[in-house]
């Protein structure tokens, strides 16, 4: 158990967060949410003991083990990846070690009999015999096979560092897990997996997410952190949106009702106040009014921007066709002999296990890369705006400021206009002077979106557009993508994003590709996985 009581936290002299006081108790997930830069990993930090300069206590259980999920990913990088998931359970790592010392001595001593002795008992207490099958089995879960296990971590691709260090923080039977974004770059089997893992977990899970489909899965209770305050709701994620919004209505309705009632109760007053004989019925209104005052709504930190993408003509009969495409990229042959024909209502996924032959698709069907072979036609009657994973030659070295760069996208050039399209994306008042050189990754995403929703296309082409972006500015673009009437092709690693936008699947795979009119979680039922 985790109690949190009267916590507080100052940056710079503006308040993060006070007065939280929670309870976080065996057997439960918590799934902490809010706005970019409302506090959520701070708090975890705070949890975790990694911060200390907060009023207020936080309160652990002696002898309690806490496991983090370590966000370095070059930590490591001189162990072995099994030695490193071991390292998840630090005094079993140290202790293996010491034996190994002890044993490897040349001149070993009574003494150093003695004290092998006392540190095989506490390693047989810890499951010490045990602890290099459990590492193994998380690593094979998360689709890390034997075959690495005394491979160095420095040795392997990013995507199997994030692997190992959730294993790491899974190894070794905590009491409390710490995850802060552990879902980012793993795909759908390791998902599946590590969702089995938390469900089936008998101890304290909080966890930072993005991910929805993740939090509606695996989480037991929300953990809001907004207006300045943190609270505690019991359900997952979808169950707090949908009652926060139905609680908003409540006192928007409740304020409207109570604006009303003063204004009855003024013309009251403007009109017998004089009236001698209405002067005592006019003076119990003015009390009632001061008591009736109207309630601001508080200031949310959250902010949705709006994301609306409208073509400016219809596609035609001929879409996209490609024919016997062929893409090897750095020596690697990503696409095999792709051949596709788009639909005039296609929202096309897709998915793979290497995200890379996605971005390789989208290359060649922008005309940024050629194919080794084959052939695709775009129809005559199409536009197509794109997405690329990454923005970088759209911002490095751009003087430009926000309104100037979004100026370059745009057929009505006027300040005014501009600035409205950029307030709607968040980009209110000085905002908009930035330059866009200096923007965060999410403020860039955003920038990219705008620039599509200039675009006027009938087909889009976005390539991880989730990528940096809060739970507020995903809904906004899932919601969006979902009303739009033209043609899309993505690729994203947010189950609920793909399931709920996608009508077609296209699985790209090593030796070629499966293209199935479905959705998501029909797809992955259809391959035998769990959706």
């Amino acid at each position: 158990m985790i109690t949190v009581t009267d916590v507080g936290l100052q940056y710079g002299g503006s308040k993060l967060f006070d007065h939280v006081n929670l309870k976080f108790t065996p057997g439960n997930c918590y799934g902490i949410i809010g706005a970019n830069g409302a506090g959520k990993s701070t708090f975890l930090k705070i949890l975790s003991g990694e911060l200390d300069n907060y009023s207020g206590s936080v309160e652990i259980p002696p002898d309690t083990r806490m496991s983090v999920l370590k966000q370095d990913h070059f930590q490591y990088n001189d162990f072995t990846v099994l030695d490193t998931v071991i390292m998840g359970n630090q005094r079993l790592y140290d202790i293996m070690k010491e034996k190994e010392a002890l044993y490897a001595k040349e001149d070993f001593s009574e003494a150093d009999g003695e004290y092998a002795a006392q540190l095989e008992g506490e390693f047989a207490e810890m499951d010490g015999w045990e602890a290099e099958t459990e590492a193994a089995q998380i690593l094979q879960g998360l689709g890390i096979g034997s075959h690495l296990l005394y491979e160095t971590v420095g040795s392997l691709k990013d995507a199997e560092k994030v692997k190992v260090l959730l294993a790491q923080a899974l190894f070794g039977h905590p009491q409390i897990i710490l995850l802060d974004e552990p879902t980012n770059h793993l795909d759908v089997q390791s998902i599946n997996w590590l969702e089995d893992f938390l469900m089936e977990f008998v101890g304290t899970v909080i966890v930072v997410s993005h991910d929805r489909h993740f939090l509606n899965t695996v989480c037991t209770h929300i953990v809001d952190i907004d207006y300045g305050k943190i609270k505690l709701y019991v359900g997952n994620y979808d169950f707090w949106y949908e009652s926060s919004r139905m609680i908003q209505q409540l006192m928007r309705d409740q304020n409207k009702k109570n604006e009303e009632k003063i204004k009855e109760l003024q013309n009251f007053i403007a009109r017998f106040s004089a009236n001698k004989s209405k002067s005592r019925q006019a003076t119990s209104r003015r009390k009632l009014i001061e008591k009736l005052s109207v309630e601001e709504m508080p200031a949310s930190s959250r902010r949705y921007p709006w994301v609306a993408f409208k073509a400016d003509r219809e596609v035609g009969k001929e879409i996209l066709t490609i024919e016997d495409l062929n893409v090897t990229v750095e020596g690697v042959h990503l696409i095999h002999n792709l051949n596709l024909r788009l639909n005039r209502d296609d929202k096309v996924a897709i998915i793979g296990e290497n995200e890379q032959a996605a971005t390789a698709l989208f290359k060649v069907l922008t005309g940024e890369i050629q194919p080794d072979s084959g052939s695709f036609k775009w129809g005559v009657s199409t536009s197509q705006s794109y997405f690329p994973k990454d923005n970088t030659a759209f911002f490095e070295n751009c003087d430009l400021n926000l309104i100037d760069w979004l100026r370059q996208f745009s057929a009505d050039d006027n300040e005014s206009y501009i600035r409205g399209f950029l307030g709607r994306m968040l980009f209110s008042g000085d905002e908009a002077l930035k330059p866009a050189k200096v923007l965060s990754g999410g403020e860039k995403v955003r920038c990219m979106l705008s620039r599509m929703m200039l675009s006027g296309s009938n087909v889009l082409l976005l390539d991880q557009p989730t990528n940096h972006l809060d739970l507020e500015s995903i809904t906004a673009l899932n919601n969006g993508l979902i009303d739009f009437k033209g043609i899309i092709l993505f690729s994203s690693h947010d189950h609920q994003f793909v399931q709920t936008i996608a009508n077609r699947i296209l699985e790209i795979t090593p030796d070629g590709y499966v293209d199935r009119q479905m959705t998501y979680d029909e797809y992955l039922e259809f391959k035998g996985m769990q959706p």
